[in-house]
């Protein structure tokens, strides 16, 4: 079902410094309904959200066998998946792939990706960059000194778990509306989301009131593609630190109802507390723990605890 799409506005981060408080305000109030916004004059170029698109093509149009040299590790949420996130939403696999990286993980070579690894860590600072002025207005705005989130969300840190992830969603003919990712909150604290024009699929569901609350809406509103904006949205463990007031809402990758549905790419940049860090809202709602656990707990919730080993066919291509 649909209804009238729900308001996600576009925060510009232009004269940042200048205009703090009142890009705090927008983002605040846009947390605090959709949980989802767009932000632009954000500082990465179209070009090099090309490049990374276009490298991101190139890592995974690489065989299954090159792809599984770096294959993902269940206890660090790092390297190639495929297939094989169960949504209990669904009770079905996403039909996509994705590589997980952090700032320390094993990189494909530059013979099978060229720049891969120089190209996405540019990039990633360039998200680390971004969030950490979003996440400084979101700290002011509940309470806590200024570089409170920033803090326990330190890349820099050892037991950081603050990740990128690349997602390549295979082309799928006469899919009628099945889930390309199935209906899900994202389990961190902000995700930056890129996407290409002509690529779409996604859909959000706002009116969550509760980090806790399973219950799924029956309207969703599609978000279009664009190249350019970064959508950005609320995940669970910053809801919970909020005491609910900032809104992490269901979404989910619809295939088309009628026809082919093509290849979509798309690069998130997910923010997460720090393994040892202790999160506690600024209302103390809900009793203190670290984020370590908390992402476990809320990991289980959505997948089980783990991700399905499924073994991959050496000869296939994505």
């Amino acid at each position: 079902m649909f209804g009238p799409p729900p308001p996600v506005p576009a925060v510009s981060l232009k004269d940042f410094d200048a205009r703090k408080d009142d890009i705090t305000n927008e983002l605040v109030e846009a947390a605090e309904t959709a949980g989802f916004f767009t932000l632009i004059d954000h500082g990465i170029t179209i070009d090099e959200i090309n490049a990374q698109f276009a490298l991101s093509e190139q890592y995974f149009d690489l065989p299954h066998e090159v792809k599984g040299r770096i294959p993902h590790d269940i206890k660090t949420n790092n390297g190639w998946e495929y297939k094989s996130q169960i949504r209990q939403s669904t009770g079905t696999a996403d039909q996509k792939e994705s590589f997980w990286i952090r700032r320390d993980s094993e990189w494909p070579t530059d013979n099978e990706v060229s720049n891969f690894r120089d190209t996405t860590k540019r990039f990633m600072g360039k998200c680390e960059e971004i969030s950490r002025k979003v996440l400084a207005c979101f700290s002011v705005a509940l309470g806590f000194p200024e570089d409170h989130l920033n803090e326990a969300m330190d890349v820099e840190a050892a037991d950081n778990l603050t990740q990128m992830r690349l997602i390549h969603y295979m082309a799928s003919e006469n899919s009628l509306g099945t889930w390309r990712a199935g209906n899900h909150t994202d389990v961190g604290c902000l995700t930056l989301l890129f996407q290409r024009d002509g690529e779409d699929g996604l859909e959000i569901c706002p009116g969550r009131e509760s980090h806790n609350d399973h219950a799924i809406g029956d309207t969703f509103h599609p978000l279009p593609a664009v190249t350019g904006p970064i959508v950005v949205n609320i995940g669970d463990m910053l809801m919970a630190w909020s005491d609910d007031r900032l809104k992490a809402n269901f979404h989910r990758v619809r295939a088309k109802d009628v026809g082919k549905s093509p290849d979509r790419y798309s690069i998130a940049y997910f923010n997460t507390g720090r393994k040892n860090v202790i999160m506690q809202g600024p209302l103390k709602k809900y009793p203190p723990i670290t984020c370590g656990e908390y992402f476990l707990e809320k990991t289980e919730t959505q997948f089980g605890g783990t991700f399905r080993r499924q073994p991959v066919n050496a000869t296939a291509r994505a």
